[in-house]
C-alpha cells in the first residue's frame, strides 16, 4: 500500500480495490511499526482517522477522498493537542482548524496525527524539540534536517504519503533533502497562514512533503489559494498543478548561480547536484551560470529579521491566557518570567534575546532596518536572474544530513546549514528540493527554484527529472 503514488491511492479508492479504511488502517500500522523508532509523532489520532474513513467510505467525496496525511505540529487542528514542540504549547488544544488543515478535511483527507519540529520551527535539524529530537530513517544517528523534520520522516519512512510543512528559511527544502524525499515552498502568500502557529510572519509559508513532483501537485491544489482571513494571502487563481505536469522541459532556460557553487559545497554534493543538471541537459533544458551578487547576505539579514518578528509574535505566551504557566508565582512579574524561562527551550530564548535586542532603540536602524534594506537587494538578484532565466537549479545543502548532536552546541554552524535555502525565503519565490543521489548512503537534494507563483512550472521541472531518474522511488533500508 504505502509504495502506491497519490494519484494511484485515489485510483485504487475508486475502482474499489480500497476502501479508506483500508488504506488508513495499512497506514496506521506502519506507524505502529516505525513512529517511536524515528520519533517522528508529537500526537496520534488513530480513533479519529478510522472514524474518518468509515465517514468517507460512506459518501466518496473530496479530490484527495481517503487520502492519510500528516500535518506538522504547528497548524492548528480542531480538537487535537496543537503544541509547536513546545512546553509552552503541550497543554493547548486547538479550538479551530488552520485554513490548510480546513482544506485539505474538505478534500478528503484522513489526519493521522501531528508531526515532531523543531520547537516554534526555530532550528535547523529537529533538535530544538520538548519532545525530543526526530531521527533520520537513512541513518538513526542523524538527524532530518529542521524545522519539519517529523512530516519529512514520517513521509520518507512511508508512514503517510503525504504530510504538511512550513518554511520560513529552508525548513521543508532542507529535510526534505536530508530525508530523500520531495518538498516544496510555495510563493509566499500562495499558501494561506490562518491557524499556522506564527514563527516569523513576512516569512512563513505553508507547503508538503511527498514522495514525488506528481503527489506534491495533488497536494498544493488542495491546500493552496486565497484566504481573506490571511492579511498576507494572495488573491490569485490556483491551477490544476497535477494537469501542468507535461514532462517536457525542452527549451527551458535554468540558471546556476556561481555563489551557490562556491566554496562550502562539499564535494561528493557537488558531484550529485552537477550530474543532476546533466540530466536535466539531456531532458532538453539550457543552462547557463549567472550571478547572484547579494547570496552571501542571506544569512545575517535572516537572522536579524526572523528573530525580530519572532520576539514580537511569541510575546503573546506569556502564561495568562492559555498554555504554560509556572507553578506558584509571587507576583505578575515572576508569572511573566518565570512561565517563559521554563516554558521556552534554550534555541526560542536564543533568537527572543536576538529579536529584541535588533529592534532595540539605538539599534533599530543599525541593525533591523539596514537588513530590511538588504532583502529588497536579495530579492531583486532574484527580479534579475528571471529576467533571463525560467528556472534556478542549485543545492539545498552544503553537505548531507550530520550526526545528531554534532552541531548542537554551535548555533553559527547549524545557522549556516541554510545558507542556500535562505534566499528564496526572503525574496518570497517558490523552491523545492527534489531526490537527486546519495553520498555515504544519506540522501542529496537538488533544489529548483522559480519565479514568483510559477509552482506548475517549477513541478513539472521536477516531474520531468523525476521520470528519468528514480531516486525519489528509494525507501530507506528497514523502511521498505
Amino acid at each position: 500500500m504505502h509504495e502506491r503514488s497519490i494519484a494511484e491511492l485515489i485510483a485504487a479508492r475508486a475502482a474499489g480495490e480500497f476502501s479508506a479504511a483500508d488504506i488508513t488502517a495499512a497506514y496506521l500500522d506502519r506507524i505502529d511499526a516505525h513512529a517511536d523508532t524515528l520519533n517522528a509523532l508529537i500526537t496520534r489520532t488513530d480513533a479519529a482517522a478510522r472514524e474518518r474513513a468509515a465517514a468517507l467510505d460512506a459518501r466518496a467525496d473530496g479530490a484527495l477522498a481517503g487520502l492519510p496525511i500528516i500535518h506538522k505540529d504547528i497548524f492548528c487542528t480542531k480538537g487535537v493537542k496543537t503544541s509547536c514542540a513546545s512546553r509552552m504549547l503541550d497543554n493547548f488544544i486547538a479550538p479551530y482548524n488552520a485554513t490548510v488543515v480546513e482544506r485539505l478535511h474538505a478534500a478528503g483527507t484522513v489526519t493521522l496525527g501531528k508531526a515532531n519540529m523543531d520547537e516554534f520551527a526555530m532550528g535547523s535539524s529537529n533538535e530544538n524539540s520538548f519532545y525530543g529530537a526526530v531521527k533520520n530513517p537513512w541513518n538513526l544517528d542523524f538527524v532530518p534536517g529542521g524545522s519539519s523534520g517529523g512530516s519529512a520522516a514520517a513521509v520518507a519512512a512511508g508512514l503517510a504519503p503525504a504530510a504538511t510543512g512550513t518554511d520560513t528559511g529552508g525548513s521543508i527544502r532542507q529535510p526534505a533533502a536530508f530525508c530523500g524525499v520531495t518538498g516544496i515552498k510555495p510563493t509566499y502568500g500562495r499558501v494561506s497562514r490562518y491557524g499556522m502557529i506564527a514563527f516569523a510572519s513576512s516569512l512563513d509559508q505553508g507547503g508538503c512533503f511527498a514522495r514525488s513532483a506528481e503527489d506534491c501537485a495533488h497536494v498544493l491544489t488542495a491546500m493552496a489559494g486565497f484566504d481573506e482571513r490571511d492579511s498576507t494571502s494572495v488573491e490569485r487563481d490556483v491551477p490544476d498543478y497535477a494537469s501542468q505536469l507535461t514532462g517536457d522541459i525542452s527549451g527551458l532556460t535554468i540558471g546556476l548561480p556561481r555563489e551557490y557553487f562556491a566554496e562550502g559545497l562539499e564535494a561528493g554534493s557537488r558531484e550529485v547536484i552537477d550530474a543532476a543538471i546533466d540530466q536535466m541537459k539531456a531532458l532538453g533544458a539550457n543552462v547557463v551560470e549567472i550571478d547572484m551578487p547579494h547570496t552571501d547576505l542571506a544569512v545575517s539579514t535572516y537572522y536579524v529579521i526572523a528573530p525580530a518578528e519572532a520576539s514580537s509574535n511569541l510575546a503573546r505566551f506569556d502564561g495568562v491566557r492559555y498554555g504554560y504557566r509556572c507553578a506558584d508565582p509571587v507576583d505578575l512579574d515572576d508569572l511573566y518570567t518565570r512561565s517563559r524561562a521554563e516554558g521556552f527551550g534554550p534555541e526560542v530564548q536564543r533568537r527572543i534575546m536576538m529579536g529584541a535586542y535588533v529592534l532595540s532603540a539605538g539599534y533599530y536602524d543599525a541593525y533591523y532596518l539596514k537588513a530590511q534594506k538588504t532583502r529588497r537587494l536579495i530579492a531583486g538578484d532574484f527580479h534579475d536572474a528571471f529576467a533571463k532565466v525560467d528556472l534556478i537549479a542549485a543545492p539545498v545543502t552544503q553537505a548531507p544530513a550530520f550526526p545528531i548532536g554534532e552541531k548542537a552546541d554551535d548555533p553559527v554552524a547549524m545557522y549556516l546549514n541554510d545558507v542556500y535555502t535562505l534566499p528564496a525565503s526572503l525574496a518570497g519565490v517558490p523552491g523545492m528540493s527534489v531526490p537527486a543521489g546519495f553520498v555515504d548512503g544519506l540522501p542529496v537534494g537538488l533544489q529548483l527554484i522559480a519565479p514568483w507563483f510559477e509552482e506548475g512550472r517549477l513541478l513539472n521541472a521536477a516531474h520531468s527529472y523525476q521520470q528519468a531518474t528514480d531516486w525519489h522511488t528509494r525507501r530507506p533500508p528497514g523502511f521498505e
